[in-house]
């Protein structure tokens, strides 16, 4: 996470981190992952020691044991909804680039009428909204031109880009 600092700000989202361990635990647990990961640690950290966030939001993985770690991750969008949860095992490490797909994702779709097919990413042709029919507004809406596969699958370039 500190090592995407810029990614996440250039998205204008703020990371923050919760861990079932005490607050005196952070420290070390900051230190070593500062020490082994060559970085320091730029982002708050909520201490919830008696895990009852953690267990109210099923953030430990079912699989878990008592002692097992945080291992989700939420999205929260600007209104306060969370628009995303994904909870890993222990034994997979978080996948940050899909974390910043999908931000740019829901940043993208809530900004203009489309939708982000499968394996999207940031700069591909994007799904145009089935709600839009009326083919002047296709027009005023998207002027780089669509193409139809389907009657309910029209793709364009992505809206925010120049190309």
């Amino acid at each position: 996470m500190t090592k995407l600092k810029s990614e996440f700000e250039k998205r204008n989202v703020k990371v923050v981190g919760l861990s079932v361990d005490p607050t005196d635990a952070h420290k070390d647990w900051i230190k070593d992952i500062n020490e082994t990961q060559n970085t320091t640690i730029n982002f708050p950290i909520v201490a919830d020691s008696d895990r009852k966030v953690a267990l109210l939001y099923d953030m430990v993985h079912p699989d878990a044991d008592e002692t097992a770690t945080v291992r989700s991750v939420f999205v929260i969008k600007p209104d306060k909804t969370v628009a995303l949860t994904i909870t890993y095992p222990a034994s997979t490490g978080r996948n940050f680039d899909e974390i910043l797909r999908v931000i740019d994702s829901l940043q993208l779709t809530a900004k203009y009428s489309v939708a982000t097919p499968v394996n999207w990413k940031d700069g591909d042709d994007v799904v145009i909204a089935p709600t839009i029919q009326d083919e002047d507004e296709l027009k005023h809406k998207f002027p780089k031109g669509f193409k139809v596969i389907r009657p309910y699958l029209r793709m364009t370039p992505q809206s925010n880009r120049g190309n």
